[in-house]
C-alpha cells in the first residue's frame, strides 16, 4: 500500500484528531530511576529480580503482569497480557494456560515466544525470548489448584478462545463449573498447562527523559550468558 493510500486519521466526539490527542500526551513525566550496565550482574535472572522487587517496592501496578507474543501457522502474531508465576534460577520464565486455548495450540505448533514485561512508573521494560515447554501434569496440577476458585471454575468450562454464540451459555456452563469444584475440590481442568520459556535473549530497557535510554541484552549460549549495550 502506497503511503498516500492510508486512510484519514480518525476523530473523536470532540472534534479532536486521535493523533492530537496522542501526541499531546506525556511520556516519562517523573522521576526515574539510574541504570548503570556496567554493573550488571552477569546473568539476567538477578538483574529481573533486582528490578521486579523494586517494582513491586516502587508501587507499579500489576508488576508480574506481562504480555505473551506467539504466531499461528501462518505466521501471523498475537499478543495477550497474562501473569507471570515464577522465575527459575536458570532462566526460565513460567506462566500458565488452557492447551487447548489460542496461545496453547499456537505454543504446541510453535514453540518460539516471546515475553514483555512493562513497568511504566518507572520508565522500565523487560523482554524475554526463548522457548516455551510444559512443566508436566504434575506441577500443572498444582498451579490450577493454587489459583483462585474463579479462575478455577473459568478453567473447568476449558472453552476458552472458543466461540460464545449465545451469552445465555456462559452463566450456565459457570454454574456447572461450581457444581463440579464443590463435588470435587480436587477437579483439575485436564488441558490446564504450567509453561516455562527458557530464555535464549533478556533485555533490560531503562527510560531516559532526554531520550538517552539505555538497553542491556543479555544472549544466551549453552549455560553461560553474554552481555552486550544496544543504540537506544
Amino acid at each position: 500500500m502506497d503511503v498516500d493510500d492510508v486512510a484519514p486519521g480518525a476523530v473523536l466526539d470532540d472534534g479532536r484528531s486521535v493523533r492530537q490527542v496522542l501526541r499531546a500526551l506525556r511520556v516519562f513525566d517523573a522521576e526515574l530511576p539510574g541504570f548503570d550496565p556496567g554493573a550488571a550482574p552477569d546473568e539476567p535472572v538477578a538483574l529481573f529480580l533486582d528490578w521486579l522487587q523494586r517494582a513491586v517496592a516502587g508501587g507499579v501496578r500489576e508488576p508480574h503482569a506481562m504480555t505473551l507474543c506467539t504466531v499461528d501457522g501462518s505466521g501471523r502474531p498475537s499478543g495477550r497480557v497474562l501473569i507471570c508465576k515464577d522465575v527459575t534460577v536458570d532462566g526460565g520464565w513460567l506462566f500458565a494456560s488452557s492447551a487447548s486455548s489460542r496461545k496453547g495450540r499456537e505454543l504446541a505448533a510453535h514453540p518460539e515466544a516471546a515475553l514483555g514485561f512493562h513497568w511504566p512508573e518507572q520508565g522500565r521494560q523487560v523482554q524475554v525470548r526463548g522457548t516455551a515447554t510444559s512443566c508436566g501434569p504434575r506441577r500443572s496440577a498444582e498451579d490450577f489448584l493454587a489459583r483462585p476458585e474463579a479462575s478455577r471454575i473459568e478453567g473447568l468450562v476449558a472453552r476458552q478462545s472458543q466461540v460464545l454464540e449465545d451469552p445465555a451459555d456462559l452463566p450456565v456452563a459457570l454454574e456447572a463449573a461450581q457444581d463440579r469444584i464443590l463435588a470435587d475440590p480436587g477437579a483439575v481442568a485436564p488441558a490446564w498447562t504450567l509453561y516455562a520459556l527458557a530464555a535464549r535473549e533478556v533485555e533490560f530497557w531503562q527510560a531516559d527523559r532526554e531520550r538517552r535510554h539505555v538497553r542491556l541484552q543479555y544472549l544466551r549460549a549453552g549455560d553461560r550468558w553474554t552481555r552486550r549495550r544496544l543504540w537506544p
